[in-house]
């Protein structure tokens, strides 16, 4: 789903309960206590962000880079553990290819910074009036790298890539994506077991919150529901995007109030994360009693989720899977192309809720043993209701898996 859409909802959620709405110790099931699920996480240990780098740099020979530059984000965060944002004061990274780490940090914030650093020892501080992209050249120079192709990370701000780059012109700089990507896009077991208890957690707030299900709530209601009950099962940042009715056939739903009444399709698409790792899951069902058309409907889209986890295995184009969803749908007449299905079926998924690569027409690239998607077929009748379906998926040598499994039926989604 929409990143940027789930936090909005998440923050107006939480607003609503901030402003009357009554928050109250919600339980799984009425005789079972709330566990605090993300206690049972087990971190990244040093010894993996070590392996990584070891990684980036065979990969960096084999892409003839001499390093690679990152600033404050999820792919620092891969590759050292350190977590720090993105503003408009730089904080990098310099990953050579050979050669210790080099940090450069503003110099009041020297103190914060350390505490960050677990790998290297060389930090360099600029003042409020100098020049940081100077002391990244000074840090590529004293590894004797005058010369030749450094890669970029892609979500540096060009601002710093292009002041960089004025600061070692004999340098030349391009996507490190051949480097950051190719380590990322696969998951280690450690990664794996993140997501899994993320994803448990998320569908388990789902089956917490909809308990609080009564005619004339809002979907911010509900949303602030799922909200609590992430936040009782352990993470402060869990949430969910809920749309009612036909704003269900809206993907990304919409600013419109809604209110819940019996018969209304209800579509909750949402997650949280555990030590950086994210979830995403998509439950649909009817309050109240399904019609035939929406059991059909939604019979149909659990049959274009199983049909594309069918075709997971090594080596398969990514678009291939894509296109064993679109099948069945548009054979049950819901086509063709994005008619009903308007989007790809899945987007990687890791320190970010969207990572390449995506399962999407077009994409030829090939599926790998770790690699980690959502799964996510839908159809979206305008004016009347939409159905999605999503969990995340594992590619294996031959085959795939779902984190947490199928849902059952429209009337039993968790």
């Amino acid at each position: 789903m929409c990143v940027d859409r789930r936090h909005f909802i998440t923050f107006s959620a939480l607003s609503a309960l901030g402003f009357g709405l009554e928050s109250k110790q919600l339980t799984a099931r009425q005789d079972s206590p709330v566990r605090k699920m993300a206690d049972q996480a087990k971190p990244i240990t040093h010894d993996e962000h070590a392996e990584r780098q070891e990684n980036a740099r065979r990969y960096m020979r084999e892409a003839g880079l001499s390093a690679v530059i990152l600033t404050g984000g999820s792919s620092l965060r891969y590759f050292t553990g350190a977590k720090w944002g993105i503003s408009e004061r730089l904080f990098a990274a310099v990953l050579p290819a050979k050669g210790e780490l080099g940090w450069i940090a503003p110099a009041f914030e020297k103190d914060r910074a350390l505490e960050q650093i677990k790998f290297g020892r060389d930090l360099r501080t600029w003042e409020e009036d100098e020049s940081p992209h100077r002391l990244v050249a000074s840090i590529l120079n004293d590894r004797g790298i005058r010369s030749g192709n450094i890669g970029i990370e892609e979500t540096v701000q060009f601002r710093f890539s292009d002041a960089i780059s004025r600061s070692a012109p004999a340098l030349q700089f391009m996507s490190a994506d051949p480097v950051t990507a190719r380590c990322r896009r696969v998951k280690s077991a450690a990664e794996i077991e993140l997501m899994r208890l993320a994803n448990q957690i998320t569908l388990k707030s789902y089956e917490m919150a909809v308990q609080s299900l009564k005619e004339g709530m809002t979907h911010l209601e509900l949303a602030a529901r799922v909200a609590e009950a992430h936040r009782q099962l352990g993470v402060d940042q869990g949430g969910a995007l809920v749309l009612f009715a036909a704003n269900a056939a809206l993907p990304h739903g919409t600013a419109a109030v809604q209110k819940l009444r019996q018969g209304d399709v209800v579509l909750i698409d949402g997650g949280c994360n555990v030590e950086g790792y994210h979830s995403d899951i998509t439950r649909t069902f009817v309050f109240g009693k399904p019609t035939d058309e929406q059991r059909r409907v939604w019979d149909i889209v659990k049959q274009a989720q199983a049909a594309a986890l069918r075709e997971v295995r090594h080596d398969v184009p990514c678009e291939e899977v894509d296109a064993a969803a679109r099948k069945v749908i548009e054979k049950a007449g819901f086509g063709p192309g994005y008619k009903y299905f308007t989007h790809r079926l899945g987007h990687g998924i890791g320190l970010d809720e969207h990572e390449w690569t995506y399962l999407v027409h077009g994409n030829k690239t090939k599926l790998e043993p770790g690699m980690v998607f959502s799964n996510e077929p839908g159809i979206y009748l305008p004016g009347r209701f939409g159905i999605r379906l999503e969990d995340i998926m594992v590619v294996t040598e031959n085959g795939g898996y779902l984190l947490t499994g199928q849902a059952t039926s429209i009337e039993q989604p968790f």
